[in-house]
């Protein structure tokens, strides 16, 4: 049986050769979205999913396995945007954002790797619904948290959010596998 990490590293290997890929043919045309437009596309996906959980039938041929890699993607690229400034170029050089994302996504695995000690992988119990629950709770979250500005008074910032995210996206990524 694999292990969380090596079943991590499986599907951010997928997110990443898309978002690479998309990269090549795009560009960074998505540094044009402000943190609230990148939060709602994120919205989108995630109430898609739900859409499809509640109704049990979709009518638009994308899987949600590739909503669940959007996901990952659209948090890795609003994790970046929060590093970069308007001063930064909107065209970003591919291999840039390779070892952006790169060093994003090992932070985030470290995240996983320590949350998953201290919780004993008590989310393999859980259902893909309530993961998908969580991603909408946290985007609800980080909508309050641009609304005040980016301020917090004792909560985690915006990036913790993304970061989890991700991981719970990952976690709904191996559960629909399993």
């Amino acid at each position: 049986m694999k292990t969380t990490l090596q079943e991590f590293d499986e599907f951010i290997e997928k997110a990443k050769d898309i978002f690479i890929k998309k990269t090549k043919d795009y560009g960074t045309a998505w540094r044009i979205l402000r943190p609230s437009s990148l939060t709602d596309q994120l919205f989108i996906k995630a109430k898609r999913i739900r859409s499809i959980e509640e109704k049990g039938t979709q009518q638009v041929g994308d899987s949600i396995q590739e909503d669940y890699l959007g996901l990952i993607n659209y948090s890795v690229i609003a994790i970046i945007q929060l590093e970069l400034t308007d001063s930064d170029d909107y065209e970003l050089d591919p291999s840039l954002v390779e070892k952006l994302y790169t060093e994003q996504i090992r932070i985030t695995r470290e995240l996983l790797k320590a949350k998953n000690h201290d919780y004993g992988e008590a989310w393999r119990d859980m259902r893909i619904s309530s993961m998908t629950d969580l991603i909408l709770m946290k985007l609800l979250r980080i909508k309050q948290i641009e609304d005040n500005k980016g301020k917090t008074i004792i909560s985690e910032g915006l990036d913790a959010n993304y970061r989890d995210i991700i991981n719970y996206a990952i976690f709904a990524l191996i559960l629909s596998g399993e």
